[in-house]
């Protein structure tokens, strides 16, 4: 016999359970701020507040707040003069920046799998976003776990890595002590007396070898190898980084083994980059 399935009608308890238990599982000022953003569109690049309202079927009172947040973030502005709303370019910033790092994987991806084939040992590549630095691509040594959950997207805190702080030894002065102001999205424990060196002197101490070499500020057992992946005017795009179990290597044991093939990929990412016109 033929099973049967039982259709739920609109309109029915079970269509309203499950209505009510996906409002539940999503945020609604959330979902009710894109549709504002929504309601501009090539052939209405400025409305009033009431057009905004009708077109993204909210009352007036929630399309007034939404605008407000909206203008405070910089993803609309109030025309002056005019009782108008129009979008700003920042909301094309969202879209690029997807696009951008999407390319930069595509770039990124290849050197590093080189990379680990050569050293035999995880990498991974970062970028600096606020006072964190962004996973945007990471290739595993083969079956071999770390015991650190890092995978693509994970933030953690700039100066409470090496990876991060391979960028931040690059930067200019400014960038460091303004970076320094902001609250990283999840803030890491480092590991007891992990560091007891001031921050500036260690970032000038990479500077000055060009890389870092240190064990994970914190998780045991785990040794880390990162250096900056720079553009032509020597600024920090990124940077690249190489975790090994402290009992498969010394510290000394892993600067020879993959320091130069480290500084190697780095130095054909940044060329890579300047190629695809990503960077400059």
């Amino acid at each position: 016999m033929d099973k049967v399935v039982k259709q739920v009608a609109p309109g029915t308890t079970a269509m309203k359970e499950m209505d009510d238990k996906k409002a539940r599982s999503t945020v609604q000022s959330l979902a009710k701020g894109f549709r504002v953003l929504e309601s501009f569109t090539a052939d209405n690049e400025e409305l009033t507040l009431s057009q905004i309202a009708a077109a993204a079927e909210l009352d007036p009172g929630t399309t007034f707040r939404m605008l407000n947040t909206l203008v405070d973030l910089g993803y609309v502005s109030r025309l002056p003069e005019s009782r108008r709303f129009a979008l700003t370019l920042k909301v094309l910033d969202l879209g690029f920046h997807a696009i951008a790092r999407t390319d930069l994987r595509s770039i990124v991806r290849p050197i590093l799998r080189g990379l680990v084939s050569e050293t035999h040992e995880a990498a991974s590549f970062a970028v600096l976003q606020g006072a964190d630095v962004l996973y945007l691509e990471r290739v595993r040594a083969g079956i071999t776990r770390l015991g650190v959950d890092i995978r693509v997207g994970t933030t953690v805190p700039a100066a409470q890595t090496a990876v991060g702080r391979a960028i931040l030894a690059f930067l200019p002065k400014a960038e460091v002590e303004r970076i320094a102001q902001l609250q990283p999205l999840m803030p890491f424990i480092m590991k007891p007396q992990a560091d007891e060196q001031r921050l500036s002197d260690t970032l000038e101490h990479i500077r000055e070898n060009g890389y870092v070499l240190t064990d994970s500020l914190f998780t045991e057992g785990l040794r880390i190898l990162a250096v900056p992946v720079l553009d032509i005017d020597g600024y920090p795009v990124g940077a690249i980084s190489i975790a090994a179990p402290a009992v498969r290597c010394t510290a000394e044991e892993l600067k020879v083994r993959a320091l130069e093939t480290t500084l190697a990929a780095a130095d054909a990412i940044g060329k890579a980059l300047q190629a695809n016109g990503s960077v400059g």
